[in-house]
């Protein structure tokens, strides 16, 4: 490990960011360096500057992909990891306001019918019932799950927060045929190492296939993603 990327990371660290948001600052940063064959502690605002255009022209990027690379390029030049003549302004693209995907109850009891497996019902009940995150899906762990007060616990949510979720009747009722099923031991939705079924958590794509699949066996033809069950499931509990 490079000095930079250790100083790095332990800036990150401080500031209490996500592993998730870590592995993705660190990557952009490496490409930043790749792109111009230097060092990135060589590099400064007029080399984002042209990194951004090549971002939009060339990889067609979306303005929000590419203000996450920005973000993560100003966090590096502004964090005493890069030399003080490199920390001048630099702009975060502008990006287009779009509503959010959001299913109807119809459409989301589809999707779950769909399904490939208990396995994947199951985690795509999880998520629209409680309306957590992917990360925070792929973390949960069985003892989260409290039968005794209808209720799941998220530990170290976004922005490090713990918090409790209702757990509806329901899903309390597939988790035990699932459990029954799966017999996971401390992830609920373990994952696999070398295609084998093992006590880890399961990967974020995991979820995503599993959203993506059941959708395309539906013929639900909206773009679907583990977030779009979250804002679906907040705008049912408002019409509710």
């Amino acid at each position: 490990m490079t000095q930079l990327r250790k100083k790095m990371l332990e800036e990150i660290q401080h500031r209490n960011y996500s592993h998730r948001t870590a592995k993705t600052y660190v990557r952009i940063v490496r490409e930043f360096a790749e792109y111009f064959h230097q060092s990135p502690d060589k590099l400064g605002p007029e080399q984002i500057r042209q990194y951004q255009a090549h971002l939009f022209q060339t990889k067609k990027l979306a303005p929000a992909t590419v203000s996450q690379y920005v973000s993560a390029l100003r966090f590096f030049l502004h964090q005493d990891i890069a030399p003080a003549r490199s920390r001048r302004a630099h702009y975060v693209p502008k990006s287009r306001k779009r509503l959010p995907t959001v299913l109807s109850p119809a459409e989301v009891a589809r999707l779950i019918d769909a399904a490939r497996n208990l396995y994947h019902r199951t985690l795509l009940m999880t998520l629209y019932s409680t309306a957590m995150r992917r990360a925070e899906l792929c973390r949960l762990k069985v003892h989260d799950v409290d039968s005794q007060r209808t209720m799941i616990r998220i530990d170290q949510g976004k922005g490090s927060r713990d918090r409790d979720v209702p757990l509806s009747p329901k899903l309390l009722e597939t988790l035990r045929v699932y459990w029954r099923w799966m017999q996971p031991a401390t992830f609920l939705f373990p994952g696999t190492v070398k295609g084998v079924r093992a006590d880890v958590p399961i990967t974020p794509n995991v979820v995503w296939l599993a959203c993506r699949q059941a959708a395309q066996a539906a013929g639900i033809a909206k773009p679907i993603s583990p977030h779009c069950l979250r804002h679906s499931c907040a705008s049912h509990l408002v019409v509710r």
